[in-house]
């Protein structure tokens, strides 16, 4: 009781005792029953917004409550306020869409409920789905539902700002949660950053926001803390404790001045300094951006971690949770959850995500060598496709590219496509982007050879344009505009090698590698160091009676092939496979098995020398970054828009490659920014998963370990975590 009566005294002294400090033009003012953010807005002529940033730990209008103290920045002026006009109100009424949700109708459901479900108002369902300003609403129709951001009705776009010196090793990301604003917000104070990379370089400015009203110029704070004088406690010894000058305390609290001094039981405002245990940086955290729409405890289910830890690390969630919030969350939640670029991602399912509006400008740059193939032949123009790699490649990519666009369109897509045929020539592609206009062109996908990509990487990176590398999975130059669809061998490479030292026990290791595949030889002898190397003669052939007496009896024999020789690989299989048989038959009561892998799959394996039969056998297992379309919806276009033909892998390529370029433009126009925030997509028979190397390029991570198995090729790690995005 004691402490309320001296609590609503000092509430009465506040209010009698209102003085601004006319230096620092502002004044306290003690909330009191019935009292709201607008009435205490009203109250000082000022807005709520000014009041909401001059009082950092109050996060919204519901956060004002009895016997919160708070500053009011004072101006001495009236608010202002204008009769706007109707146009003036349409305008500002009018916010864009974050993204959409498709809904499909069901029985009995109405407009009105539609509305009331997404919280909408029907002009904006019928302004983004017009058909029904003329039609009714059906059952099975599909809608797209605008979902917008969430808006401070008291927002206002004045701030103070400062300049931000960026530390090594800090994000966006970091930088974002250091002074609570969204990724967005930053590029938008900052609209000289490159939108193509999350980096920042050490030492760069930045312009960032500072609260209106924080009179401590010299003080990194974000929140305010309500303190309570003790017996005996100065102004001196106040400010030692908190770190700040004892001035600063009484610009804060005008109302000790008023007083006298500094009384016990009087309750003043601190600053709580900024957290500067630790670099908040990419070595130490991982980041989170809070969606629209999301709770705290959906938040921890997602990325698997307690309230009380996500509180703890991020103090600002105890003022609530904000869409555009960047959390920061332990550095080992990396190995739970799907992270890159220290960003953690959510699936988003892009067909669910289509924003209609968005009409993508694709443009194909192939060789069809239309130079060399005459039509009206038909015998030579099939020999030639026949014998032609490129063109089989190209005509393949193209009719899997075009089933794409009738599937997007289905999906109410529109879509403006060019198509150039290169002619395999770079010349012929100078010619090309001499003669045409590449303005407004949303992505490239081609050239297909080196030379005329890098030719078309230069020229668009200067228009912002993405280019999409059918095959190539390098360049000798760098681009930071260029994707990458094929993954390096290196990321083939290391997926084997990580899968096998996962599941190794104590096999056999044996290394059958040509002069030709030191790089791979090496690799494997990192992982497996006790292997065996076995001899080659003359870079050609195996030395089949040493490398007999490698070969375990006891153990399982785990046999590495590093070759790009059809012949070769042709006389290691037979040799093995003969092997496993034999030796499996002389040893009583055991079983002796010999499995052969590659790192390095290559032509070489699809000869026809070389026996399927053996390859079954031996469980030949590799990694790959296609696998057998398992897509019966794609087969079935496919087959059906050219007349029974069945899709080969060039054809299955093309469909994927295009649908995840037109999918992820038609979520958001720009496939840079789509790039930070989805991870793995996967399609027909290839998935993507894009990392930016900064000056490099955008590389594809995405590959599977294949096994051949009862003359069938499967893959062995199915993620049944990660769903198609068809």
């Amino acid at each position: 009781m004691k402490k309320y009566m001296l609590q609503l005294v000092f509430t009465m002294v506040l209010f009698f005792a209102m003085v601004p400090v006319s230096a620092q033009n502002y004044a306290t003012h003690a909330v009191k029953e019935g009292e709201t953010l607008k009435s205490i807005s009203q109250k000082y002529r000022v807005t709520p917004y000014s009041i909401l940033q001059a009082n950092k730990e109050i996060k919204s209008a519901s956060d004002v409550k009895e016997n919160t103290i708070l500053i009011i920045p004072l101006n001495g002026k009236p608010v202002e306020t204008k009769t706007k006009t109707k146009v003036e109100e349409e305008q500002e009424e009018e916010v864009k869409p974050i993204r959409f949700i498709r809904h499909r109708v069901k029985r009995k459901e109405t407009i009105f409920g539609i509305t009331k479900k997404y919280n909408i108002t029907q002009d904006q369902l019928k302004r983004y789905n017009t058909n029904l300003y003329s039609e009714t609403l059906d059952r099975k129709m599909i809608l797209q539902i605008p979902v917008f951001p969430e808006i401070d009705p008291d927002e206002e776009k004045e701030l103070d700002f400062e300049v931000y010196t960026v530390q090594p090793k800090e994000t966006r990301w970091s930088v974002a949660h250091k002074y609570g604003i969204s990724v967005d917000s930053l590029l938008i104070l900052n609209p000289e950053l490159d939108k193509t990379t999350n980096y920042l370089a050490a030492g760069q400015e930045l312009k960032l926001p500072r609260p209106k009203g924080d009179s401590l110029k010299e003080q990194k704070t974000d929140l305010f803390t309500s303190y309570t004088v003790p017996p005996k406690m100065t102004l001196y010894s106040l400010g030692r404790e908190y770190g700040i000058p004892t001035d600063s305390i009484v610009r804060l609290n005008p109302e000790i001045m008023k007083q006298g001094g500094l009384k016990e039981g009087m309750v003043v405002r601190l600053p709580k300094k900024r957290d500067t245990k630790g670099e908040v940086n990419t070595e130490n955290f991982i980041f989170y951006e809070v969606k629209p729409k999301q709770n705290i405890f959906r938040i921890t289910q997602n990325l698997k971690i307690t309230r009380e830890e996500l509180f703890r690390l991020n103090p600002a969630l105890e003022n609530g949770l904000k869409a555009g919030m960047v959390l920061k969350l332990p550095k080992e939640k990396a190995k739970e959850l799907e992270v890159k670029n220290a960003l953690v991602l959510d699936k988003i399912n892009l067909v669910d995500s289509i924003n209609v509006e968005n009409k993508p400008k694709l443009v194909f740059m192939l060789p069809f060598r239309l130079d060399k193939v005459n039509v009206a032949d038909t015998e030579k123009a099939e020999e030639l496709i026949k014998n032609r790699r490129d063109l089989a490649l190209s005509l393949g990519f193209y009719t899997g590219a075009m089933v794409a666009l009738d599937s997007i369109k289905k999906l109410g897509v529109s879509v403006d496509v060019k198509t150039y045929d290169t002619q395999l020539d770079q010349a012929k592609v100078k010619e090309i982007l001499f003669r045409e206009n590449l303005n407004g062109v949303d992505a490239i996908i081609g050239p297909l050879a080196v030379g005329p990509l890098d030719e078309v990487a230069v020229q668009a990176a200067a228009k912002k344009i993405p280019v999409i590398a059918p095959i190539s999975s390098d360049s000798k130059l760098s681009h930071n505009n260029v994707f990458f669809s094929v993954p390096r061998d290196a990321v083939l490479r290391d997926k084997l090698l990580s899968y096998m030292e996962k599941i190794h026990k104590n096999e056999n290791v044996i290394i059958i590698a040509d002069s030709t595949h030191q790089v791979a030889h090496d690799s494997i002898l990192s992982k497996f160091p006790a292997a065996q190397i076995a001899k080659i003669i003359d870079n050609k052939s195996l030395h089949l009676d040493r490398f007999l007496i490698q070969l375990s009896n006891e153990k399982e024999n785990w046999v590495f092939l590093e070759t790009d020789q059809p012949n070769m690989v042709a006389s290691v299989t037979s040799i093995l496979n003969s092997a496993n048989t034999r030796i499996g038959e002389t040893v009583e009561g055991k079983q002796t098995k010999v499995r052969m892998f590659t790192t390095s799959y290559n032509g070489a394996f699809e000869d026809d020398a070389v026996s399927k039969t053996h390859l079954s056998n031996l469980r030949f297992t590799y990694p790959s970054f296609y696998k057998e379309s398992e897509n019966d919806s794609f087969v079935s276009a496919y087959t059906k828009k050219y007349d029974g033909l069945v899709p080969d892998r060039y054809a299955v390529r093309g469909f994927d490659v295009t649908m995840d370029v037109l999918l992820k433009l038609a979520y958001k126009k720009n496939l840079f920014e789509t790039s930070k925030y989805i991870g793995l997509t996967e399609y027909a028979g290839n998935g993507f998963d894009y990392l930016n190397d900064w000056t490099s390029g955008y590389f594809n991570r995405a590959c599977y370990i294949m096994e051949y198995n009862n003359l069938t090729i499967k893959e062995v790690e199915p993620k049944n975590d990660v769903k198609s995005n068809l």
